[in-house]
């Protein structure tokens, strides 16, 4: 069994440096209202990582989700904010709604321990945003007008079953799995990738005669854009996945080292001359593509075309020939040296949001993880359905049974 030694006795205030054994920044409390499957819930936490256990449908992931939203992005399903909004089963009492509730949009609001002392963070849907769907943020109490500002709060990383492919399927799933890794160390990438896309999605529209012809100026400034935004975003790709790898590579124990790398042109004009003349050099392949890229739509280079590409170091294989066993160790290995690098460099490691993470995992491996975790000093949030996987973790880790949407510690 892991030892509870690094396991809180009590609730840090977060008004001192942390005991030993209490995560640089974790979450005191969570609560969402209209959330999926919950009309309402909170959770209070002492530090110690946190184990979600429950029958399938319980409610385990979506209260991972709530947790996702609290940093820059889309969340862990990658879904519309109306998606999110609790649909209550028929027929249902609207006496269950959340106390003070107006509306059916949901919310999720925290409670941060960090250094500097507690602070809240608040997101969630605006109902009164017509048109276009709105996220609200709030932090310690105020509206803010960009999500990057939760970002420098708190970062947060996660692992899904549906993750389990992501060596085996199509790019875009590793370059959003790579763009939470740099999240965590550079809020503002979001916003650049934002724009990026904004801009390609503008010129692929002019670029298709949508709203008559075509305006080379309009064009142009566009493409700028992109290129700006474009390299920032490789730029920034390119620095973490070498730190990364360097990471990866003197990682020891359980799990097997990998090897890491970046696929594509920007990046490659990076690696052969300095930030201004990759970009004027992708402004320049923009303007002669506009033809072809008027015909196959998009474009036909820039970052959103880049890859990562994962090796098992010690069997010198890319991981998409790995066992699935092999590629989810890839996966957790991959993680674990990421958190220990963010812990490093920012002197804070990352929330985990872990689903299912046990399964598949032999019992060695199972030990390793829990291990890693507490020494890592991050909050991990773990789930699954047998509660038995988790022994070896004992009291080190604080326990809820969900149920139903109901959380239990």
């Amino acid at each position: 069994m892991v030892s509870p030694a690094t396991a809180s006795n009590g609730a840090w205030n977060g008004s001192a440096e942390a005991p030993a054994g209490v995560p640089a920044v974790w979450l005191a409390r969570i609560a969402l209202s209209n959330f999926r499957s919950y009309a309402a819930a909170e959770l209070q936490t002492d530090g110690r990582p946190v184990v979600l256990t429950g029958a399938n449908g319980a409610g385990k992931t979506n209260l991972l989700e709530a947790i996702s939203y609290l940093v820059p992005g889309r969340g862990l399903r990658g879904a519309r904010l109306s998606e999110v909004d609790r649909q209550p089963p028929e027929p249902e009492a609207q006496s269950e709604a959340p106390p003070g509730s107006t509306s059916s949009s949901w919310a999720v609001s925290a409670e941060v321990m960090t250094p500097e002392g507690p602070r809240q963070l608040g997101t969630g849907r605006d109902p009164a945003a017509t048109g276009r769907e709105r996220r609200l943020v709030k932090v310690d109490g105020s509206l803010v007008s960009s999500q990057q500002a939760l970002g420098d709060v708190l970062g947060a990383v996660w692992l899904t079953p549906q993750m389990d492919r992501l060596f085996l399927e199509g790019a875009p799933g590793r370059r959003r799995f790579l763009d939470r890794l740099v999240l965590t160390f550079d809020p503002a990438h979001a916003g650049r990738i934002t724009a990026y896309e904004h801009a390609l999605r503008e010129r692929a529209r002019i670029l298709r005669g949508d709203g008559g012809p075509a305006d080379p100026a309009w064009l142009a400034a566009l493409e700028e854009t992109m290129a700006e935004r474009g390299i920032a975003v490789a730029a920034a790709r390119r620095d973490l996945v070498g730190r990364l790898a360097a990471a990866c590579a003197e990682a020891e124990g359980a799990f097997p080292r990998a090897g890491l790398g970046l696929a594509g042109d920007v990046e490659a004009w990076l690696a052969e001359g300095p930030a201004l003349e990759a970009e004027d050099r992708f402004k320049a392949a923009l303007a002669a593509s506009r033809r072809q890229d008027a015909d196959n739509g998009g474009a036909a280079l820039g970052p959103h075309r880049s890859d990562l590409a994962v090796r098992h170091l010690a069997r010198r294989m890319p991981a998409a020939q790995c066992s699935t066993g092999e590629q989810k160790a890839l996966l957790i290995s991959i993680v674990l040296a990421h958190a220990r690098l963010v812990g490093l460099e920012r002197g804070q490691a990352p929330l985990l949001l872990l689903d299912e993470i046990v399964a598949h995992l032999d019992a060695q491996r199972r030990a390793a993880l829990f291990e890693a975790l507490l020494s890592l000093g991050a909050q991990a949030w773990m789930t699954g359905t047998d509660s038995s996987l988790f022994e070896d973790i004992g009291t080190a880790a604080l326990f809820v049974t969900v149920r139903d949407s109901r959380l239990t510690p």
